[in-house]
């Protein structure tokens, strides 16, 4: 299967393109950058997420997918700033199902989101082989081609959008991929509750001889959004 599959794009309107930062990931997946090195690490879905960029400018060797690449750079960016502007208009009116511990205020979250938002589009610019444009529950890369794969708020998040099957398949894909570990973050979905078929997924990896841990992580912005979910495979 080639990088770049044909496949219809999603239409733009219907992405939202907003990321987080790389300081982010740490505390999300509970990680240290020297853990990271000398692994080779996919982040699925990438988003407008600054993890690539920053992670590979201090030595990592990470990589980016996600749908929203089958557009171009340009039409990212103008959808990320509308995106961002959009979300902050939203925060100011949902503030209390948000924890505002890790960002002061809505002027300080605004300002981590454009700054994930200018280092991905910059380095997609730079290097647009780190950025690879896929469809799940598909990805076009090896088997056991990755050390390991963090997936942010995507899989449990739109749990009203994306079915049991979606996320079953996805998670099996993910794992065919990766060679030692998944981290997947949050457990809840946009109205705060845990996945309701979290358990149900949770058992497929096990079936195959991986072992499964929810985590508590040094990160809560989305009430209850403090857990992450680890896979480590067998060896």
């Amino acid at each position: 299967m080639s990088r770049v599959e044909q496949s219809p794009k999603l239409e733009l309107d219907k992405i939202i393109f907003i990321g987080r930062t790389f300081e982010e990931y740490l505390d999300m997946f509970s990680l240290a950058i020297e853990e990271l090195r000398g692994k080779k690490i996919l982040d699925c879905p990438g988003g407008a997420c600054s993890f690539t960029a920053k992670g590979n400018k201090l030595g990592l060797d990470v990589i980016a997918c996600d749908i929203a690449y089958y557009h171009s750079v340009e039409d990212l960016e103008d959808k990320g700033l509308l995106d961002i502007d959009h979300a902050m208009e939203h925060m100011e009116k949902a503030k209390d199902n948000y924890v505002w511990d890790y960002f002061k205020n809505i002027e300080g979250l605004k300002t981590q989101r454009l700054r994930a938002l200018i280092e991905c589009t910059k380095d997609r610019k730079e290097f647009r082989e780190r950025y690879v444009p896929v469809s799940l529950p598909a990805l076009p890369f090896k088997d056991m081609e990755f050390d390991i794969l963090l997936s942010a708020h995507f899989l449990f998040t739109y749990a009203d959008r994306l079915d049991f099957d979606f996320h079953k398949r996805t998670i099996m894909e993910l794992l065919r991929v990766t060679k030692e570990e998944i981290r997947i973050f949050p457990l809840i979905d946009l109205e705060g509750n845990r996945y309701e078929h979290l358990d149900k997924i949770i058992d497929f990896p096990i079936r195959i001889g991986c072992k499964v841990e929810e985590v508590k992580v040094p990160y809560e912005f989305q009430l209850n959004g403090n857990s992450m979910l680890k896979i480590t495979k067998g060896k």
